[in-house]
């Protein structure tokens, strides 16, 4: 049976590891038919994706603290494939010191490490991905609720998740022309290898499920399944958007 993105080519940025969000989003795309390029920062994450990974899957190297690095990487992306149709952009970071102090003792230099690398990094890849991307093309990055409420220990990263979607409208709106749609999805909180470097990510979690609507909290299938639509021709009346995947813990 045909999938719904057979045909098409997504790269797929920040896929650590196997309960990561990105790889659930991986997931979805290949049940759904496409082929999937996935980048990596460095040597050791290259090393953990080739043990999983499906076989002949294209890893890339693209460390995306540098413009430089992420023009290098579409470059090599487009010489091999011409043209792509999306890229799920899956980055986020801030050094512990930052992430754990509290946004009163957030430093200049760990305010910009944040920014650089949850946010503008997704700028930067939507300019050199820009070329490649056949028309119409998706672009979907990944954002959390704690970009609009203030969540407990969540601190800078929040910060950096609320400019990320600001970007996104504005993406959307400089990319329209080129049918090129941008778009995010704030997940529900997952027990991933990134919520276990926020501080009290245990009871992170257990209020997040208490407040889901069933009670059960929402998984990475189900976030890649969302990921897999937006990625598709089947959602080419949305851009601009956050949308919703946390089993309605944003209703609280």
């Amino acid at each position: 049976m045909a999938g719904f993105l057979d045909g098409k080519t997504i790269v797929v940025m920040g896929v650590a590891n196997k309960r990561s969000i990105a790889w659930g989003c991986t997931n979805a795309l290949i049940e759904q038919g496409a082929n999937v390029v996935l980048t990596y920062q460095n040597d050791r994450i290259k090393t953990s994706l080739e043990r999983f990974v499906p076989e002949g899957t294209d890893l890339i190297e693209c460390d995306v603290a540098e413009d430089a690095n992420i023009e290098k990487a579409f470059k090599e992306i487009g010489d091999k494939y011409n043209k792509i149709d999306g890229v799920i952009h899956a980055i986020a970071f801030a050094d512990k010191e930052t992430l754990t102090n509290g946004v009163i003792n957030t430093e200049k230099e760990g305010y910009d490490l944040a920014q650089n690398i949850s946010a503008y990094s997704l700028i930067a890849v939507a300019r050199y991905a820009r070329p490649y991307l056949n028309n119409p093309g998706s672009i979907l990055t990944l954002t959390y609720f704690g970009s609009i409420r203030a969540i407990p220990n969540y601190n800078m990263m929040g910060i950096a998740k609320a400019a990320l979607e600001s970007s996104v409208r504005y993406l959307a709106s400089d990319l329209g022309e080129d049918q090129i749609r941008v778009n995010a999805i704030s997940a529900g909180a997952v027990k991933t290898l990134a919520v276990t470097g926020i501080k009290g990510h245990s009871d992170l979690l257990k209020m997040s499920q208490g407040f889901t609507v069933d009670n059960v909290s929402v998984t990475t299938e189900e976030i890649g399944n969302v990921a897999a639509f937006l990625m598709s021709d089947l959602s080419t009346g949305v851009t601009g958007d956050v949308i919703f995947v946390d089993k309605g813990v944003h209703l609280m």
